[in-house]
């Protein structure tokens, strides 16, 4: 249901631009749960837009201009009136309703049994945060990562899953990552940062760094270093969820659904967090990796990354194979083109 009944049925088309380079094409818009769904002309999806985190470009203007966040560069072009109202409406209307971080739950505290209530004030926020990550086990991690994965998903469209793509993804995964199960790799669309790590060992990574950059290098030394950035994952979504959510999956092993959006919504805004120039320098040595490309693609002058590039560990030595030519073609193509 949406969140005004009345544009349930709403249709209407529009002009789609998935990147400043591609051709604009003609969609038709719906309305989802709380999000604006682009489909083509047979109907079938090609994005899904968070309503809470549109914005517009052109106010007061037509057509309208909609961005599916801040920073975004793709754009939708509305020239209907009835769907630029209802977009509009929908849009404050999901903002009055959503939760404000750090309220009270009256309802949620007066059911508290006395224990519970006792727990809250003996032990800090901090301390039961760790305490929650102590007893967290990996299989709920992976389901909680995979319930994030879903949320993040209405605001960056479905992961992008060509079979050949998908089979070199896992090729890559295995080629870098050594010692064990490595993480789990998901290419996106779009609208988020180049790489973003959720709990359950899940990496985003962006379509830009497969389809942008000619040598596979990129991509895993972004991989790698993102992986070793981030101590504990979970750690962060506890800490941005709240105490209250906190408390939820430790008596039932699950987070509110509202606190995993909420943060889907500030996974998808924050700059890709890397680790330190030494630690990603040993991790791309132990893989048979150059610095370079990596460095490059972060700042194509090396101004700002020019440790990575005197520090390069594979200096007068030949770099590893990252993925051979037919693997590296098919992860460019995993979202289709």
């Amino acid at each position: 249901m949406t969140a005004l009944k009345q544009y349930d049925r709403l249709e209407a088309t529009g002009l789609w631009r998935p990147a400043p380079q591609d051709q604009r094409r003609e969609v038709v818009l719906t309305f989802g749960d709380a999000t604006l769904v682009i489909s083509d002309g047979a109907m079938r999806p090609l994005a899904h837009w968070s309503l809470a985190a549109i914005n517009r470009s052109n106010p007061g203007e037509r057509p309208a201009v909609f961005l599916p966040g801040p920073d975004a560069a793709e754009t939708l072009e509305i020239d209907d009136a009835v769907m630029i109202e209802a977009i509009e409406k929908i849009r404050k209307s999901i903002l009055r309703r959503r939760p404000k971080p750090g309220r009270l739950r009256v309802a949620g505290l007066t059911v508290l049994t006395a224990a519970l209530l006792f727990l809250i004030f003996v032990w800090l926020p901090g301390a039961l945060t760790r305490q929650t990550l102590s007893v967290v086990p990996p299989a709920r991690r992976a389901e909680i990562g995979q319930s994030l994965l879903t949320e993040v998903q209405f605001l960056t469209g479905a992961a992008c899953r060509d079979t050949l793509g998908l089979a070199a993804l896992g090729k890559l995964a295995d080629r870098i990552f050594s010692g064990g199960t490595p993480p789990r790799l998901v290419v996106v669309p779009d609208s988020i940062p180049e790489i973003t790590v959720l709990p359950g060992r899940i990496l985003l990574i962006n379509r830009r760094l497969v389809e942008d950059f000619e040598d596979p290098a990129v991509v895993a030394g972004y991989a790698l270093s993102a992986n070793a950035a981030i101590d504990d994952p979970l750690s962060d979504l506890l800490h941005h969820a709240g105490l209250l959510a906190t408390l939820k999956l430790v008596t039932s092993g699950s987070l509110p659904k509202d606190a995993l959006r909420a943060y889907a919504e500030e996974t998808v805004s924050t700059p890709t967090a890397l680790a330190s120039g030494d630690v990603t320098l040993n991790l791309l040595g132990a893989a048979g990796l150059s610095s370079v490309p990596l460095a490059l693609a972060i700042d194509p002058t090396g101004e700002a990354t020019r440790g990575l590039i005197e520090s390069d560990p594979m200096q007068g030595k030949l770099p590893a194979i990252v993925l051979n030519d037919g693997d590296w073609v098919a992860l460019q193509g995993i979202c289709g083109g």
